[in-house]
């Protein structure tokens, strides 16, 4: 397979292995708890720190958990004021990197190599996080595409790519550039293979087709081909016309269930009364299709309407120094195609806390119970990141005109002159109307440089709904240095250091970490049943209780009754390795013994 070359790449291979693992630490007074909760570590996540170590950190609890990672990294334009500076340990690099304490701009010649030393270390760390099925959603322009597929490419493998998407992140013309930029790249890839993928990923829904050529996207034509007796029957409007089937058609039902969904109000009737009936469809009468490569911001949204929202929940500040927040549609999409309703899914360049809000929005829909994990470096992770996120779950102040696109779609000429299509256009209009008009105080159509856009407009006093949820805030802390056992100064918690022996021994994360246990057990996996016998004391840790005895030996082999290896972590021991090896057990003794046993 063809590779990609860069300045710096064999420097920064490895070097997401050498990247150090830190506690997360709890911030209570900016978490958002659920009501009668704690701020806890199983709930949304929002870290604030440096990307690299906080995707290092999640490996003990979240390694091989993670259904969607969707990222949108810096595009390397020139003009964003990103910094290349990860604590890479070779001479030669940090030499190299002494010259690169500015903010990366176009008239650096070795900018593409920067963003490709960024890259990789944390293209690792996510591939390691991702489940089995899971999948990456990484958005970027024409500036690096190129470069991120050959790198992807690498480090998931050429099979895992699934395809390249076509995003419309703009409906206006930039008149000033060689071409306007109406669309951003989406690279999709999966952690197995595409064809596996396909069997788990989801579909999306769409309304069913249109079967007399009316085009509306919101309801369902009441006729059906063919003849039946029993559904030909005269039909009166509710302006008194009475209308027959189409020629050479029936209607869609019995004179019996028309009368049902009439009684349900779930009939429509075009033309200002006058048209033939039309069914408003219920969720599960709608169609699911498979996803295509075009996203259009009439379904997904635009930066441009992002920007807008973005700005209404902070209606109270002037600026937000945030260029082009994607929309939550876009990134709802991609949840709803790649997640089930327990999936988590990861977010680790967080910025305005776009995935969040998506996150909050689709479990609104379907009353799932997805979590979000969101990384943000910037000291605006909690002012603006974690902000939005509670201003989404809580409501926000705003006093003013909520409003939602709800229809978008090219207009020309023809259309007017064209009495079929003129009267298909204005159905659709008035389809969505009928559909919408309980949802918002008025309905907006505007035609403007030949797109027509149908728009909810709400009237808000004082406070905009929230839609519900929580989130724990979290920053990074000291180092899990198992070195400091020997000066017992910041000395790792007992959860903290079983997480990070369990990972490190099995390369698996822990599912739950209960109180110390007689035998020390903190978990198993398939192969191996891990011990570790730990107080973060080090008077306790200098004395004969931290060692491992005959009488926790005893205690060790009495639990595990499937013949499993054991691990054992513990400062001293008080039996020979020979004995313990006899009786299926690895002492590794802390803090010089931490290391992977797997394959060992």
């Amino acid at each position: 397979m063809p590779t990609l070359e860069f300045k710096g790449k064999q420097f920064i291979y490895s070097h997401h292995l050498g990247v150090p693992f830190r506690e997360l630490q709890v911030v209570p007074e900016k978490s958002l708890p659920a009501e009668g909760k704690k701020p806890s570590l199983d709930d949304n996540l929002i870290i604030h720190g440096d990307n690299l170590e906080a995707l290092k950190s999640l490996l003990p609890t979240h390694a091989g958990k993670v259904d969607c990672i969707f990222i949108d990294p810096p595009y390397n334009t020139g003009e964003e004021g990103w910094c290349y500076n990860d604590n890479v340990r070779s001479p030669l690099m940090k030499e190299w990197l002494k010259k690169s304490a500015n903010p990366v701009d176009k008239d650096d010649l070795e900018r593409h190599d920067k963003w490709l030393s960024m890259m990789w270390p944390r293209l690792n760390l996510l591939y390691e996080l991702l489940s089995e099925n899971g999948s990456l959603w990484i958005t970027l322009d024409d500036n690096e595409i190129h470069h991120a597929r050959k790198i992807i490419d690498e480090i998931f493998g050429e099979d895992s790519f699934v395809g390249q998407l076509a995003w419309q992140k703009r409906t206006s013309r930039e008149n000033r550039a060689p071409l306007s930029p109406s669309i951003d790249h989406i690279l999709l890839y999966t952690k197995g293979l595409p064809d596996t993928w396909k069997l788990r990923r989801n579909l999306i829904n769409i309304r069913s087709d249109d079967t007399d050529g009316s085009n509306s996207s919101d309801t369902i034509p009441f006729s059906a081909q063919g003849y039946r007796k029993n559904q030909v029957y005269p039909i009166k409007t509710p302006t008194g016309i009475t209308l027959e089937p189409p020629k050479g058609r029936c209607w869609g039902a019995t004179e019996e269930e028309f009368e049902r969904l009439k009684k349900e109000g779930r009939i429509y009737w075009p033309k200002g009364g006058n048209g033939r009936p039309r069914v408003i469809p219920l969720e599960s009468e709608f169609k699911s299709v498979v996803p295509n490569t075009l996203w259009m911001a009439s379904e997904v949204g635009s930066t441009e309407n992002s920007k807008k929202l973005l700005m209404q929940i902070f209606n109270e500040r002037e600026t937000l120094g945030i260029h082009a927040p994607k929309p939550h549609e876009l990134v709802e999409r991609a949840i709803q195609i790649s997640t089930s309703e327990n999936s988590i899914v990861l977010d680790s360049f967080a910025g305005s806390g776009t995935t969040g809000h998506a996150v909050i929005s689709a479990n609104k829909s379907d009353k799932g119970s997805r979590r979000f994990i969101l990384i943000e470096c910037e000291d605006y992770a909690d002012t603006l990141t974690a902000e939005r996120v509670r201003r989404v779950i809580n409501g926000y102040p705003y006093t003013g005109t909520q409003r939602e696109e709800l229809h978008r779609e090219n207009i020309t000429w023809s259309t007017f002159g064209n009495e079929k299509k003129h009267r298909k256009v204005m159905d659709q209009v008035e389809s969505i109307e009928n559909l919408h008009a309980h949802e918002y105080d008025k309905i907006k159509k505007q035609i403007k440089d030949g797109v027509l856009t149908v728009t909810g407009e709400r009237k808000v006093e004082k406070t905009a709904p929230g839609l519900g949820g929580s989130f724990t805030y979290c920053t990074l802390g000291e180092l899990i240095d198992v070195e400091s056992l020997l000066t017992g100064k910041d000395m790792p918690g007992f959860e903290a250091l079983a997480r990070y022996v369990f990972y490190t021994a099995t390369g698996q994360s822990l599912e739950k970490v209960g109180k110390p246990a007689p035998d020390g057990l903190i978990g198993e996996t398939d192969l191996f049943r891990v011990h570790l016998f730990y107080q973060p004391d080090k008077e306790w840790l200098r004395s004969n209780e931290a060692a491992l005895n005959a009488e926790r030996v005893t205690a060790i082999e009495q639990g595990n009754k499937g013949g499993k290896r054991a691990i054992v972590f513990a400062v001293a021991k008080f039996m020979s390795q020979k004995e313990l090896t006899a009786r299926r057990i690895e002492f590794c003794q802390l803090p010089y013994a931490v290391h992977r046993i797997l394959g060992e």
